[in-house]
């Protein structure tokens, strides 16, 4: 059996609990993928986006929805070496990546006023949307996991005064037909970072030439306090992560003081009476 065969093969053994069980868990309650449609499967280079590919390849293979897949790589102008590594990987692991080339990073190192870190996601999203779109696809997915879906959560609670979250599927506001998904969302990081280090596979974490430089890095950022927090809490309560994410299927709309949805506001005021 050959290593990537062996990779495969734990995902629905050591790992089917943990990762398998709860990717499947996420497709089917949250309906993300069905027959017939065409999935572009975005490749970051990082270990969550790689195990998502595998996930997918294995659902292909073996689920009885049938629909196709392209897994592609966006070039935002990596450091020297990341691609590489993200070609030797995609070769460990079997996966038939497509690139393309972009000149996001190049913009954005030129950025003098503003947020660089905003442009450069909305620019990806961008760029993702479009080759979608080339490609034929209907549906994009990403690699977002269950600790993104807290960490997004107590964000908007403490940083944006609003209760909301990163929600399992979008449809695109600018691109017809397009449609976000996220089949590793009930999927928690310290799995997948263990099926990556059960398997010895290193991965690149951030191929931003700026990330040294730049004053909102991971290692200062917002979302980064966000997981120190969490890891707190569940040193308090190992189920503290698992109730935030229940309490956003079970929000009681008789004990909030307002709610809004497409920008109109509501105060319970209007239905106390």
């Amino acid at each position: 059996m050959e290593r990537y065969q062996e990779i495969e093969r734990s995902l629905i053994t050591r790992f089917r609990k943990n990762i398998w069980s709860k990717f499947v868990s996420s497709v089917q309650d949250y309906e993300l993928i069905n027959e017939g449609d065409r999935i572009m499967v975005c490749i970051s280079g990082g270990k969550d986006s790689f195990l998502l590919a595998k996930c997918i390849e294995e659902l292909q293979k073996h689920g009885k929805v049938k629909f196709e897949v392209r897994y592609v790589v966006m070039n935002p102008g990596f450091l020297d070496g990341n691609l590489e590594k993200i070609k030797e990987n995609a070769e460990i692991l079997h996966v038939p990546i497509e690139i393309f080339e972009t000149d996001i990073f190049p913009v954005v190192s030129h950025l003098t006023e503003g947020n660089p870190c905003y442009l450069c996601a909305r620019m990806r999203r961008g760029h993702l949307y479009n080759k979608a779109k080339e490609l034929g696809c209907n549906k994009i997915a990403l690699g977002h996991h269950f600790d993104d879906v807290i960490e997004t959560t107590l964000l908007s609670l403490f940083y944006g005064a609003e209760i909301k979250t990163m929600m399992p599927k979008l449809k695109s506001d600018h691109f017809e037909g397009l449609e976000l998904i996220r089949p590793l969302y009930k999927v928690k990081e310290a799995s997948i970072r263990a099926f990556a280090q059960a398997h010895h596979l290193e991965f690149i974490h951030c191929g931003c030439p700026l990330s040294k430089t730049c004053s909102v890095d991971a290692s200062g950022s917002k979302r980064q306090e966000m997981k120190e927090l969490i890891e707190k809490l569940r040193g308090i309560d190992d189920s503290i992560d698992h109730n935030i994410f229940k309490a956003l299927e079970n929000v009681n709309l008789n004990c909030v003081l307002g709610t809004r949805k497409d920008g109109v506001h509501e105060s319970f005021l209007e239905n106390y009476h």
